[in-house]
């Protein structure tokens, strides 16, 4: 992953407010996405009635981005090609959309839609700084868009790992890098969430938390920083990339952040800690060990 290169050359994986109002005064087939989500169980509906920007249409997560959740896929696996297809034409969004995404978090669940539409070949990008960074006025009413024909696509299977193939991560990591994207405390075991079965992580990932791909200013840090940041860990010249989380919603934060700093072809473990921790026939290894104080088992 030594190349640097986009997954969609026409459209930027982030763009910023300013550019995105260019777009909106330039018209075309443009749909601007709310996907705000919180795992604290606040409504992200009712955020997005209380305000958006104009003409977006609200995307959910749980439904629209994911299929029902499952023991073996975790509490968001992907929705069906055609599952997929079905909601975004819901949403407006037809086979040559160009979608931009936000959230209220630093792009961190905006970046499931653009991603699941990036690896599809779609034009998608995420809103640099979310609604904060939106300077224009906002609108309460809910868009209700005239629905679209989108064909459903496969999912390229090359950009998505099991379960079965992590398994042997720990003793055969050269070249194979993965990724954790959850909170450190998350990730040690020192402060697991209460959604997860158990504490730690898949043995051998290294922790490259969603957060750290931002800046003070709660935008993405810029490309050259973010190149430092993933080579420091492990991802320049690596065979294989691969990302997860709790449930794989913020692993695509590292995934764009990734392609933001000119790595393509990272891939998402859809199933993440929901369906790795759910399992107690696999090891787990909680602590440190790029500092000593890992523990497996």
């Amino acid at each position: 992953m030594s190349e640097p290169r986009s997954e969609h050359p026409s459209v930027p994986p982030v763009i910023g407010p300013a550019r995105l109002a260019e777009r909106m005064r330039e018209g075309g087939d443009l749909a601007v996405v709310d996907v705000r989500w919180y795992l604290d169980g606040r409504d992200g509906h009712e955020a997005y009635r209380s305000g958006h920007l104009p003409g977006a249409v609200w995307a959910d997560v749980d439904t629209d981005l994911s299929s029902e959740p499952t023991r073996e896929g975790g509490r968001h696996p992907l929705p069906s090609p055609e599952a997929f297809a079905e909601a975004l034409g819901r949403l407006g969004i037809g086979d040559r959309t160009e979608v931009v995404a936000y959230d209220d978090a630093g792009g961190s669940t905006a970046a499931r839609l653009v991603w699941m539409l990036r690896v599809l070949g779609s034009p998608a990008s995420v809103l640099d700084g979310g609604i904060q960074a939106w300077e224009g006025p906002l609108e309460k009413e809910e868009l209700r868009p005239e629905p679209r024909v989108r064909t459903a696509v496969p999912w390229p299977a090359e950009r998505f790992a099991s379960t079965e193939e992590l398994k042997d991560l720990k003793e055969r990591p050269a070249g194979r890098v993965l990724l954790d994207a959850r909170a450190r405390g998350r990730y040690t075991g020192e402060q697991p969430a209460p959604v997860d079965a158990r504490p730690g992580h898949v043995p051998g990932a290294r922790s490259a938390e969603w957060q750290g791909n931002l800046g003070a200013d709660g935008r993405f840090a810029a490309p050259e920083r973010l190149r430092e940041r993933f080579a420091v860990l492990g991802v320049e010249g690596a065979e294989s990339v691969t990302a997860y989380c709790g449930s794989g919603v913020t692993a695509c934060h590292d995934l764009i952040a990734l392609e933001h700093a000119g790595f393509a072809g990272a891939r998402l473990y859809p199933g993440s800690w929901s369906a790795w921790g759910a399992d107690t026939s696999l090891p787990v290894e909680t602590g440190d060990p790029e500092s000593g104080t890992g523990d497996a088992r």
